[in-house]
């Protein structure tokens, strides 16, 4: 892999999308499901490093605030940092532009692709 994209929730769709779109520009990455930061918080370092390489960027999607993914050492993070708006799940995704190809976009820019 040259990248990891951390995602949560409905967000783990837009990565492996995302993920795709980069496998067919020969852009490797790999995808973190990460249900609970918490849960993940809690591990062993040895663990943290396996499922986060420390020489690959990282680059997280999160459809809520950017805040917390930020102490994973993310290039990157994608997602909702203001309040107020309201619409359908997909009119907000695409308004705030977490979509695959936003995420591909972003990975592809952090590895200077």
């Amino acid at each position: 892999a040259q990248a990891v994209i951390i995602a949560t929730g409905s967000e783990v769709q837009l990565a492996l999308h995302a993920q795709a779109a980069l496998a067919k520009l020969k852009i490797a990455v790999r995808v973190v499901s990460m249900p609970s930061t918490s849960v993940f918080d809690r591990q062993s370092a040895a663990y943290k490093a396996s499922v986060l390489p420390a020489k690959l960027p990282r680059v997280a999607i999160e459809a809520g605030v950017t805040d917390g993914w930020w102490k994973y050492g993310c290039a990157a993070v994608l997602g909702i940092d203001t309040y107020g708006e309201s619409a359908p799940a997909p009119v907000l995704f695409k308004h705030f532009g977490l979509t695959a190809e936003a995420l591909a976009d972003t990975v592809r820019t952090v590895l200077g692709k």
